[in-house]
């Protein structure tokens, strides 16, 4: 049964692959507007409501807390430096004066795609996001039209139209609906999930929106977290130590969100839709670690518990507690490199630069028109 799971996940990586349009295209638009969740978070959750991101978080990049959850640099970072742009600054964040001349990041750490409820400790879902969006785009004309000069930091109205929408979000959606849902009744859920991830492109395509770069989400099953959590029946694993269910989730959800995105195109044929099988990257990442440099496939760098996993839900990253009596820490790994895995729910520097390189590729890509994108020259921009 796991080889069968297992042989249906390639499948997907195959079809994915072979479906992919890896054409020579040109990886350049003058602004990228951001939304999603902690995978592409620079900072938002941190200014939005405080939440502490503190060391080792930062460490291998910055040399201290950035806002990311990751010792140094999130996939979207890597992939502004393949636009030859300045990091995105986050919506949220007005301290230092910050630039949006070249975009905005609306992501936070902890966002859904349906709306949060009251007590959601990220009250920042796709929809407010998107709300947020069309409140920074008036205000930005508005400033514009009173004084050309803010240019300077402020995208311009063409910007606006050029510009790449990037999303990255839904898997706190599926990873909430575990907690208290069946794999079935998961299942079943993800049209309602999608449908709310519709109604919010839609509306970011009444703004102005015409190119949209779209990640599918990743081998959730996958995540230290998940696995600790839901994996202590080694049944419910496969052969890659995953949780099962909860990839079967992610892998549903992506083949949905695939037919939304070729279904959108149809509808609106003056949009440029790619969609990104972030999933495939992953999942190979993880299946073949040691190929790509790295040494520990699902272990945390920075947690604590030791082998397998080095993941206690009690101690986060960065933190030291007492538990039963003794005074523990979850301290950082001495390579970051050759982990996978930084904090038991995200990727090191390391991943997230083999998984940005992987997209720039261009070979995980699927879209439909022809789009500005030159994959071949924006791989080799990225330091």
């Amino acid at each position: 049964m796991a080889l069968k799971n297992y042989m249906s996940q390639l499948i997907v990586l195959i079809c994915s692959c072979l479906l992919a349009t890896a054409s020579s295209l040109n990886f350049s638009f003058p602004a990228v507007f951001n939304f999603g969740d902690s995978n592409s978070d620079t900072g938002g959750l941190a200014a939005g409501v405080a939440f502490p991101v503190g060391p080792p978080n930062g460490q291998t990049y910055f040399h201290e807390p950035s806002g990311r959850f990751c010792d140094g640099r999130v996939v979207i970072d890597f992939l502004m430096d393949a636009m030859d742009h300045p990091f995105l600054n986050p919506y949220l964040d007005s301290v230092g004066a910050p630039s949006f001349q070249t975009g905005c990041n609306f992501a936070t750490g902890g966002a859904t795609i349906l709306p949060a409820n009251a007590g959601a400790r990220n009250p920042f879902s796709f929809n407010i996001q998107v709300a947020q969006f069309a409140r920074f785009k008036a205000r930005v004309l508005q400033l514009l039209a009173e004084d050309k000069k803010l240019e300077k930091y402020l995208p311009s109205e063409d910007y606006f139209k050029q510009g790449l929408y990037m999303l990255d979000v839904g898997q706190n959606d599926l990873d909430g609906a575990f907690n208290s849902k069946t794999e079935d009744q998961v299942m079943a859920f993800i049209p309602t999930i999608l449908s709310q991830f519709e109604a919010g492109i839609q509306r970011l395509y009444n703004e102005g929106a015409r190119n949209f770069w779209i990640h599918n989400t990743g081998p959730l099953g996958c995540i230290a977290r998940i696995i600790a959590t839901f994996g202590t029946d080694s049944s419910k694993l496969d052969q890659l130590g995953c949780v099962r269910s909860h990839n079967n989730a992610a892998n549903n959800f992506n083949l949905r969100l695939r037919d939304l995105c070729t279904n959108f195109q149809d509808q609106f044929p003056d949009v440029n839709v790619t969609y990104v099988d972030i999933f495939s990257i992953k999942l190979d990442l993880i299946a073949n670690y040691s190929q790509y440099g790295f040494k520990e496939p699902l272990a945390a760098c920075c947690g604590y518990g030791g082998p397998p996993l080095n993941f206690d839900n009690r101690v986060a990253c960065g933190e030291t507690k007492n538990l039963n009596g003794s005074t523990v820490s979850a301290t950082p790994c001495n390579n970051t490199a050759e982990n996978v895995n930084w904090d038991g729910n995200h990727y090191t520097e390391a991943a997230n630069r083999y998984i940005s390189e992987k997209i720039l590729t261009g070979n995980y890509s699927y879209h439909s028109h022809s789009v500005n994108l030159r994959f071949s020259s924006a791989l080799s921009s990225i330091n």
